[in-house]
């Protein structure tokens, strides 16, 4: 092992896709060392994403490293953008899938049991069907709310839902790319905070992130920017409408 480092101190750097590939097609070697050299990567993104400082003991870093690893096997050499930015974008999604379960955990109550030992043999049992009916008109009402601050939202931007109707991509590769494409825009601070004051898509800089050309970006300008605005925003039972198109 130390030999290869040393090695691959005086050789040409490779592209870590081709790294990653390399792994993916079964180099343990090659495996280990993406894990270990990126392991301040995952730090920095998972710390990110909980808003706190995240190191190797926290359960979150194996959440991250886990991440990085599906990355590896997710990733194409096709793909429109860097493999980081890539891995980036899976890790963030596997934290807050693992953030919201551990609060859900946490919260649910199967049963409550009262500390007086004269009682102790007395349970208190809900109504399950009148839970679940509440919880039903409960999101309902959550929906329809979002769905009003989200209309709202959008018309910061000059944008309708009848407008989103018929510029959306109809093709499946379309769709792909041109959400792919939010998701960049919503991870990076720069190019969210150029959309936020300019009202706008920051064109440019994404020419040089994306194999896409202007005119396709261009083309689907109005759904990607409806698309960050979502994925940037707390509206959480809209989001599960695009759960299956996030990675």
């Amino acid at each position: 092992m130390l030999l290869s480092i040393i090695h691959g101190l005086f050789k040409p750097k490779q592209d870590i896709g081709e790294l990653a590939q390399m792994a993916k097609a079964g180099n343990e070697e090659v495996l280990n060392d993406l894990l270990f050299a990126h392991a301040p990567f995952m730090k920095k993104t998972a710390s990110f994403v909980c808003k706190r400082t995240i190191d190797e003991h926290d359960e979150e870093f194996s959440v991250a490293m886990h991440g990085f690893h599906e990355a590896i096997q997710r990733y194409k050499a096709s793909e429109k953008a860097s493999f980081l930015t890539f891995t980036h974008l899976i890790i963030k999604r596997r934290l807050i899938d693992f953030i919201r379960n551990e609060s859900a955990r946490k919260e649910r109550v199967y049963l409550i049991e009262p500390s007086n030992e004269e009682s102790s043999n007395q349970h208190y049992i809900f109504d399950e069907q009148s839970i679940h009916t509440y919880s039903e008109t409960q999101r309902a009402q959550a929906r329809k709310e979002e769905l009003f601050l989200y209309k709202q939202t959008l018309a910061n931007f000059n944008l309708t839902f009848e407008e989103l109707t018929k510029c959306s991509p109809k093709h499946e590769d379309s769709r792909k790319t041109a959400f792919y494409i939010a998701q960049i825009v919503a991870q990076s601070e720069e190019l969210y905070s150029y959309l936020d004051n300019n009202k706008k898509l920051p064109i440019k800089q994404l020419e040089s992130l994306v194999e896409v050309s202007r005119k396709t970006i261009e083309r689907h300008r109005k759904y990607i920017i409806a698309v960050v605005i979502l994925l940037n925003s707390d509206y959480t039972y809209l989001k599960d409408y695009v759960k299956g198109e996030i990675i």
